[in-house]
């Protein structure tokens, strides 16, 4: 016999071996002691939307308060010993290591790996456009978020037009 229950956003899940069996659709009035429980917790993305970067794991990826990681909206840099890596991340630690950031929800909350996805501000300044305008990563977006993805495409544009930064010298 098993069961679930949702509390809180946690899933709770008991089942019970059972030698008798359930005859006619007859349901047990009560169940007695489980004998396996387990606590299951539910995927959302747990960091406050007024936070501090603590880490920069590459160029579209940080840490914040709490140690949860984020993933930047609408772009994608480089992974380690790809050309633009260092550039990249180094740019990215010069505008939010260790500042006071606005993390900015569009649709989804996380992504397979369970990391936040958010367009970062500091200042008003988004951080995600900043980094493909400057040439350090490319425009990537992905149904349903979409937030900004004129603005970035157009600064996109602009940097391979002008062959600014690594991704388009």
């Amino acid at each position: 016999i098993a069961w679930s229950i949702i509390i809180g956003g946690f899933s709770y899940v008991a089942v019970k071996s059972a030698p008798e069996t359930v005859k006619n659709n007859d349901v047990p009035a009560k169940i007695e002691s489980a004998t396996t429980s387990s606590k299951v917790q539910l995927s959302q993305c747990e960091a406050s939307e007024h936070t501090v970067v603590t880490k920069v794991i590459d160029g579209d990826t940080v840490v914040v308060q709490g140690g949860h990681h984020v993933r930047l909206l609408g772009i994608d840099a480089d992974e380690k010993n790809y050309p633009c890596y260092e550039p990249a991340k180094i740019r990215l630690e010069e505008l939010v290591l260790n500042k006071q950031v606005v993390l900015e929800k569009d649709i989804s909350d996380v992504d397979q790996y369970k990391r936040c996805l958010r367009t970062i501000f500091v200042e008003n300044q988004n951080i995600d456009f900043q980094l493909v305008k400057e040439g350090l990563a490319i425009a990537r977006f992905y149904e349903p978020d979409v937030n900004y993805k004129s603005e970035i495409q157009a600064a996109e544009s602009q940097a391979i037009a002008n062959k600014i930064g690594c991704k388009w010298k």
